[in-house]
Formats: structure tokens, sequence, C-alpha cells
């Protein structure tokens, strides 16, 4: 279904967790959200931050950043009646939770809002960012590797870290996937890179932008332990929000929300209690 079709006020929001680090905000959120503004010129264009933390340091520096609520209150307010919300998460975890049950509170309130998937979502996905990141080591050593960590969750999405370190193995690509928090850790890792025989490694963050977790736990927890282990760290703080490949596959969810809207699994399952005939 055309979102434009029977558009009377239209906005597109991207949606970051945030960051205090003008440096890597730079590089990735003011980049992407450049492009987006241009490139969907058609639409409105907000952002929003919803980490309240991170607002809330901001807020004393005297910037006011919307969370999800507010930027949708705001719209309201302005009359706007069709909305995207496209977030820059890596995966389904906690905050893309919190983003759904946000919409599905306004859902009655706008024409159409529609919600698109974090950067790992379908398994076309993993293959995309995985073919992405193949021209990020094509220089490496047979006794180098790239180890990329995430932040990791105790949400159940914590498995998207193990499927794409799955991939990468059946791929056979000197990529190692590693967790702030959660598995795989960083003793797996270490396990992993020694079984290979990996004595350099690039080390980077798995993460859209390289803030706190990138320069205090991975530049500096992950690269000591890991050089305390015999392996030589290159540090490469470079959040994926800065490489232009992986902004297109967001802004191509962007372009698949003009056309589709996201899946009702209720409004599925009443269809099929009339008799449709599902798909095993």
């Amino acid at each position: 279904m055309n979102f434009y079709k029977n558009m009377k006020k239209g906005a597109i929001v991207l949606v970051h967790f945030g960051t205090t680090h003008d440096d890597t905000k730079q590089k990735t959120i003011d980049v992407i959200n450049s492009r987006v503004k241009k490139e969907f010129s058609k639409l409105d264009f907000f952002d929003a931050y919803t980490s309240r933390i991170i607002n809330r340091i901001l807020l004393k520096r005297g910037i006011k950043n919307l969370n999800t609520t507010e930027i949708l209150e705001k719209l309201l307010e302005e009359g706007y009646k069709h909305v995207i919300l496209q977030p820059s998460y890596i995966i389904n975890g906690t905050e893309m939770e919190a983003l759904k049950r946000e919409a599905e509170n306004y859902s009655d309130k706008f024409e159409e809002i529609r919600v698109g998937t974090a950067l790992l979502s379908s398994i076309e996905d993993y293959f995309n960012v995985l073919k992405v990141l193949e021209e990020e080591i094509v220089d490496l050593k047979n006794d180098e590797g790239l180890v990329m960590v995430g932040h990791g969750t105790n949400h159940p999405a914590l498995s998207a870290y193990p499927m794409l370190n799955y991939i990468v193995k059946d791929l056979k690509l000197p990529i190692y996937i590693g967790t702030i928090e959660g598995y795989p850790g960083l003793e797996k890792v270490i396990k992993e890179l020694k079984r290979d025989k990996k004595n350099k490694v690039r080390l980077t963050p798995f993460m859209f932008l390289a803030g706190d977790h990138a320069k205090n736990d991975i530049g500096v927890d992950w690269k000591d332990t890991l050089e305390a282990n015999g392996i030589k760290v290159t540090l490469n703080l470079k959040g994926l929000g800065e490489i232009e490949k992986i902004q297109n596959i967001f802004i191509e969810k962007i372009r698949n929300l003009e056309n589709t809207k996201s899946e009702d699994i209720l409004l599925k399952k009443k269809e099929y209690s009339k008799g449709r005939k599902a798909a095993h």
C-alpha cells in the first residue's frame, strides 16, 4: 500500500538511541539525518533520541532532544496525519520493543504510522551487512582477524549476535563477533582467535556509533585484555553508521516502508480463523 496515496501531511522520524559525543554524532547521526531528509523530500524530517539519560545530559548543555513520545505529541499538535518511524538500532532488542509499543499507543491518533526494522532483522539483512563488512577486510593477512564488538543485551534479541557469528563462520570470513553484555563474550572471542592462530586483530565496534562503550569498554578493556593474551591490536573506533553502505541499508528499509505496511500478526490470525490457509 502506497504511503503517499492519501497523505495529507506527512513526516519521517529517524529514531536514534542518541549520544553525548559530538565527534561520533557528526560522522553518523548527522550524516544519515541529512541523507534521509534529502532523499525523502515529500516528508518533513524530524529525529528523536530514545535514551532518557542522554537527553538529560544534553539538556544540561542547553541541547533539547525529543524522545519518541514527545516527537509524536509534537507531530499531532502540528497536524501531521501520516508518519514513518525508522530506527538506527542494530538489533530488535529492548529499544525496538519500546518503539513499537509507543507507536501502537498512537496508532489511533494518526491516519497511518509505519515503523521500520533494525539493521539485523531479516535473514537477508545479515548477509547484506556481512557483504559490506567484507569490503572492510580485503587487505587482512592470514594471521589477522577483525573483531567486532556489539553492546549486547539481556533481551532475547541477543540471539542476533550468535546468528551473525554463525553465518560468519559458514562464509569462512576472518570476522569475530563479540558483545560487552552477553554472548559471545570476550573470553569466547579470545578462544576463537587462538584456535584460528590469529596473532593480530583490528578491533572495532559493532554499534551504530562510537560513544562511551566504544571508547571505554572496547578501546580500553577489550584492547588491554586482547594484548595481555598476546594478540596485537589495531584499534579502529568507527561506528557502523559511518559506513555509507550501512546507511544505504537503513535507507532501503525506509523505501520499503513507502510501499509496505508492517505485518499485523493479530489481523493475520483473524484471517486464518475465517478460513485463510496458513503457509507451513
